[in-house]
């Protein structure tokens, strides 16, 4: 898949928030979006997943020569984590990746048990989410956008909340399962995006 983006600027009110960027975005390859916070950064990613409007400009998603739109189409190729997102914290971890997995695709060779083993969660898989400490709801949201089979990867600040251990175990799910796959991380942590084989400065479209 291709993504396209022409001329796309975003202001809140009066004030630009980022202006005429004009990119394309390739499977597979890696990219980071980079600045301090209040840049833009997880604005353009919203922008990129559908998720949010472009004030200006127009973005386009092709794939096999097929032009599609985000609000029809784009989702089922996409899998989309970040710090604000909310999961049903009312269910345990298993309830929530059945339920998560009911409408997304999981990698071939996992199921819910070797994704439980994985995240290291196996003694609190029938708690609920909600009881769960910041770092391990993280993993939780990493985990249910990374082992989902789609081609498109996209995760704002991803090792928020991780502490050590949680950060390696990023790098290890990033290493094994963003193979393949059109990846952009939104990061100001080099952590987060070391493995991004291109790098977009957002203040550069100020």
């Amino acid at each position: 898949m291709e993504i396209i983006l022409e001329h796309i600027s975003k202001r809140f009110q009066k004030h630009w928030i980022f202006k005429d960027i004009n990119y394309s975005f390739i499977t597979p390859n890696t990219y980071a979006l980079l600045g301090p916070n209040g840049c833009g950064k997880s604005t353009l990613l919203r922008i990129l997943a559908g998720m949010q409007n472009a004030s200006q400009g127009k973005i386009h998603y092709i794939d096999n020569n097929v032009v599609k739109t985000p609000i029809n189409e784009i989702y089922k190729s996409l899998s989309f984590t970040a710090p604000g997102q909310e999961i049903i914290e009312e269910l345990t971890l298993r309830e929530f990746l059945n339920f998560h997995f009911s409408f997304k695709k999981i990698m071939p060779e996992l199921n819910i048990e070797k994704i439980i083993e994985l995240i290291g969660l196996g003694s609190n898989s029938e708690k609920p989410i909600a009881d769960y400490s910041s770092g391990m709801k993280q993993r939780v949201k990493l985990a249910q956008a990374i082992f989902s089979d789609t081609e498109l990867l996209f995760l704002d600040e991803p090792c928020t909340n991780l502490d050590q251990k949680g950060v390696e175990q990023y790098k290890q799910w990033i290493e094994e399962y963003g193979k393949n796959r059109l990846v952009i991380i939104a990061s100001n942590d080099i952590r987060e995006y070391y493995f991004c084989t291109h790098q977009i400065v957002i203040e550069d479209y100020k």
